[in-house]
């Protein structure tokens, strides 16, 4: 009885760590000093094949775009919006009807903020996205981030 009972449970661990959700995507975030008060940050995204994820200008009807937010900090002023920075591809794709637009590999995602009074603060938000290979799509993603600008 014991060695059953030892088997199930072993086997039901195996099916639970297989359950958990996968997540190619590798983050990193950064911020550098271009001016006295000004700095540019950058959120890069790396993939490994045949991962890819999609543009902030997806187009309705098809997969979740990338959506970043940034939290309010009264020290800190956006400007502009966000910029994509990689090799976009678009192609039309049969499940979802529309052309999407997207990158394979990496992708940096850049926002360039003013400081106030030459603060020493930080940029924090949350960056959320989806990712798809040739077979399957990943349920859609939310990561928060902090950045320090000094």
């Amino acid at each position: 009885m014991k060695k059953a009972l030892l088997a199930f449970l072993l086997l039901a661990i195996g099916f639970v760590s297989n359950a958990q959700v996968k997540d190619p995507v590798q983050w990193t975030y950064t911020a550098t000093k271009k001016s006295a008060d000004t700095y540019e940050v950058v959120i890069s995204a790396k993939l490994p094949g045949p991962w890819h994820i999609y543009s902030q200008a997806t187009p309705d009807g098809g997969p979740r775009p990338t959506i970043i937010t940034f939290k309010t900090n009264p020290l800190v002023a956006l400007n502009g919006k966000v910029k994509e920075v990689g090799a976009l591809k678009t192609s039309h794709d049969e499940n979802f009807g529309v052309d999407v637009k997207y990158y394979a590999n990496k992708v940096d995602f850049v926002q360039t903020v003013k400081v106030k009074n030459n603060a020493k603060t930080n940029i924090a938000g949350t960056v959320e996205y989806m990712v798809c290979d040739d077979s399957q799509c990943l349920p859609p993603t939310k990561k928060p981030f902090s950045v320090q600008l000094q």
